[in-house]
């Protein structure tokens, strides 16, 4: 089947950087859009950075300017470059993808499994 697996988080302080990776892997025949969605305790998952299999990012105003979100096509992979961390920002981070399997005629919608982000002094 597949996978979407989610490494690159951890803790950091105020104003420091991180990078998340979100690596795709099974039959997959394409993929379609790719993003990162964060959960905060007692808080609802939001979007945070998206982009088309064209390039097209977008990006809510709280992490517009911090955060930048870029993919790698051959090797079915999204990153999620992170960049003044406010401790507002600690969350878990979900991996999130359109893919359309082989033999399979549709895209479905995958999740990875979440990664910790801690911003703390």
């Amino acid at each position: 089947q597949v996978q979407l697996v989610e490494s690159g988080g951890g803790l950091v302080q105020p104003g420091g950087s991180l990078r998340l990776s979100c690596a795709a892997s099974g039959r997959i025949f394409s993929i379609n859009a790719m993003g990162w969605y964060r959960q905060a305790p007692g808080k609802e998952r939001e979007l945070v950075a998206a982009i088309t299999s064209g390039g097209r990012t977008n990006y809510p105003d709280s992490v517009k300017g911090r955060f930048t979100i870029s993919r790698d096509n051959a090797k079915n992979t999204v990153y999620l470059q992170m960049n003044s961390l406010k401790p507002e920002d600690t969350a878990v981070y979900y991996c999130n993808s359109g893919i359309r399997q082989r033999f399979s005629d549709s895209y479905a919608e995958y999740w990875g499994q979440g990664t910790q982000v801690t911003v703390s002094s």
